[in-house]
C-alpha cells in the first residue's frame, strides 16, 4: 500500500473497503439477492468474452470521449446512482467531485444521502434518479426540484424488487441511529476505528435519511420510510413512464432493461437512453448476466436510442467489451463505492483512473484509436453466450 492510499485494481479497492468498513456497511455494498445467481453471472460472463487484437498499424492517439444524455464525457464511464450509504462522511458529494475531476457524469439516487443541490454544485453533469414512488403530484415536485437544482437529465429506475432472503445473510440496517442502535453496532464499529474516526472528524454520524424525497429544506424520510412509500405505490405502466418523460421534458433514461420488447416500449415512451441492467444482481435472482443481454437489445434498438450498460463492470477491459457489443457508455456502482470506502474522493478518482487506463490499454491492443471505433469484430463471443429475451415483435 502506498503512502497516499493508491491502489491498482478494483479488486484491491474491494479488499480495502472490507477491511475499513463495519461488517453491516460492507454487506450492504456487496448486496445481491437470494442465491446470488445474477450477481455472480454479471461478473463471470465477462470472463467468457475474449479480445481479437491487432499487433501493428494502430494509432498512437486514443480517444475515450463519448456523448450521452446530451453531455460530452471525457470517458465512457458514468457513476450509477446508489441509495443511502454510510461509507464516507462526504458521501455523494465526494463522488460527484471525483467524477467532475475526471470529466464524467454522476447519477444521484432519490434515495441518496446528499441533497441534489449540493451534488450539482460539485458536478454540473448530474443525473437525478427517480423511482415510481408516491403520486404524480409528488413525483412532479421531485422533478421540479431536480430541474431547479440544475440536473442535466433523469434516470427512471424500474428494475428493483428488493428481494429478501440472501443466502449469505442480509445486512442490518437501522431505521435511525438511536442510542440503542448505536449500542448494538458498537462491537462492529470498534473493530473499524479508521471508519469511525472519519465520521468523528466530520462532526456527524451517518445520515440514514433521504433528503431528495422531501421538498427542499424539509427533513427527508428515513430510508425505510422512503422504501415504504415505494412499496405501497402501484407499479407504473408504460403510459406512466411516457408521462414521467414528458413531465421532465429533457434527457431521460429508462434503467433496468433486460428484454427487447421492453427496450422497444421505452423507445416508444420517448426515452433518450436505456440502461441494460440487472440492478447489479439486486433484483429478481436468476436473470442472466446483463452483458449477455446487451447484444440483442443493442441490435434491436441501438439506432433509435442511446444504449447504456450497467452491472458487473470491474476493469477497463469490461468497459471495452460492453462498448464493442453496442453500449455508448457504462455505469458503475460497487466499484466506485469500494473506492470511496478505501480512500474517499481520491479513491473514487483512483477507480475511474483504473478503468480509464484499462480502456486505453485495450484500445491500443485492439488497434483502435477511439472508443467510437469499437465493434463486434474486436470481441470473441462464444457460441451460446448471448441471451435475447422478449424478442417477439411488439405492436407499434
Amino acid at each position: 500500500m502506498s503512502s497516499n492510499g493508491w491502489f491498482e485494481t478494483v479488486a484491491e479497492a474491494q479488499r480495502r473497503a472490507e477491511k475499513r468498513l463495519p461488517r453491516s456497511v460492507y454487506k450492504a455494498l456487496l448486496a445481491g439477492s437470494e442465491r446470488g445467481l445474477t450477481y455472480e453471472d454479471n461478473i463471470a460472463a465477462f470472463s467468457e468474452l475474449g479480445f481479437a487484437p491487432h499487433i501493428a498499424g494502430g494509432s498512437a492517439e486514443r480517444s475515450l470521449g463519448t456523448h450521452v444524455m446530451g453531455m460530452d464525457l471525457a470517458l465512457p464511464v458514468i457513476i450509477s446512482p446508489t441509495g443511502v450509504q454510510a461509507v464516507h462522511p462526504e458521501g455523494e458529494v465526494a463522488v460527484a467531485r471525483a467524477a467532475a475531476a475526471r470529466g464524467t457524469a454522476v447519477g444521484l439516487s432519490s434515495f441518496g444521502s446528499s441533497p441534489i443541490e449540493e451534488v450539482v454544485a460539485a458536478n454540473d453533469r448530474t443525473l437525478f434518479q427517480i423511482y415510481w414512488s408516491g403520486g404524480r403530484d409528488t413525483m412532479t415536485e421531485r422533478l421540479e426540484r431536480a430541474r431547479s437544482a440544475g440536473a442535466k437529465g433523469v434516470i427512471a429506475t424500474l428494475d428493483w424488487t428488493f428481494s429478501h432472503g440472501r443466502d449469505w445473510g442480509s445486512p442490518t440496517i437501522p431505521e435511525a441511529l438511536t442510542p440503542r442502535a448505536m449500542l448494538s453496532f458498537a462491537p462492529e464499529v470498534v473493530r473499524k476505528p479508521r471508519w469511525l474516526l472519519d465520521f468523528v472528524r466530520s462532526g456527524a454520524l451517518p445520515d440514514l435519511t433521504t433528503p431528495n424525497m422531501a421538498p427542499r429544506g424539509q427533513k427527508g424520510p428515513t430510508f425505510f420510510g422512503a422504501y415504504g412509500e415505494w412499496m405501497t405505490t402501484p407499479p407504473p405502466s408504460w403510459e406512466d413512464i411516457a408521462w414521467l418523460r414528458e413531465t421532465w421534458g429533457g434527457p431521460f433514461m429508462v434503467k433496468g432493461i433486460c428484454r427487447v420488447d421492453d427496450a422497444r416500449r421505452a423507445v416508444d415512451a420517448g426515452a433518450t437512453a436505456i440502461s441494460v441492467s440487472t440492478h447489479g444482481g439486486n433484483n429478481l435472482d436468476g436473470i442472466p448476466g446483463a452483458i449477455r443481454m446487451l447484444p440483442g437489445i443493442a441490435d434491436a434498438v441501438g439506432d433509435q436510442v442511446e444504449v447504456v450498460f450497467d452491472s458487473g463492470i470491474r476493469r477497463g477491459g469490461d468497459v471495452v467489451k460492453a462498448l464493442a457489443l453496442g453500449a455508448k457508455a457504462v455505469m458503475i456502482g460497487r466499484a466506485y463505492l469500494w473506492g470511496l470506502a478505501a480512500n474517499g474522493q481520491a479513491g473514487v478518482e483512483n477507480v475511474l483512473d483504473i478503468l480509464s487506463g484499462g480502456v486505453s490499454s485495450a484500445l491500443l491492443g485492439l488497434g483502435r484509436s477511439s472508443v467510437q471505433e469499437l465493434s463486434r469484430d474486436d470481441i470473441l463471443v462464444p457460441e451460446g453466450f448471448t441471451r435475447t429475451l422478449g424478442a417477439t415483435e411488439v405492436p407499434r
